[in-house]
């Protein structure tokens, strides 16, 4: 429901899982379960359990859950009618869906002024 054809699913937690520390990843996180740290990733979903204590950096970011920290998207946030988010969030894009919850503050900004996440490519790492 919330995963792009495109992307990878390069890291889950569980729907039963409860999860402290930080993760880094180059594709898809998804969060079902609980989660209290950062998220530097190219993707983040939040399915409809997942609830996260934390801030989150990445391309684009789908809530389904709930969210308590700030967010940085270099592309979109999309809040889904059942997502909530307690924090700032700047991106680019913005999408709150009806019921969808905002508490914080929004920033919308131009394409030179968002960069938030730099992985090197896999041909320098080579």
């Amino acid at each position: 429901m919330f995963l792009r054809k495109n992307d990878n699913l390069d890291s889950l937690i569980g729907q039963k899982s409860d999860f402290v520390g930080n993760i880094t990843t180059e594709g898809t996180c998804r969060i079902e379960g609980q989660f209290t740290g950062n998220i530097k990733a190219e993707w983040v979903i939040i399915g409809g359990s997942g609830k996260i204590k934390g801030d989150i950096s990445a391309r684009g970011i789908i809530i389904g859950g709930s969210i308590e920290g700030n967010i940085k998207a270099d592309e979109i946030v999309e809040i889904k009618p059942t997502g909530k988010i307690i924090g700032d969030i700047t991106t680019r894009k913005l999408s709150v869906a009806e019921g969808g919850i905002f508490e914080g503050r929004s920033y919308t900004k131009r394409d030179e002024e968002i960069k938030v996440i730099d992985f090197p490519s896999k041909e320098s790492t080579g």
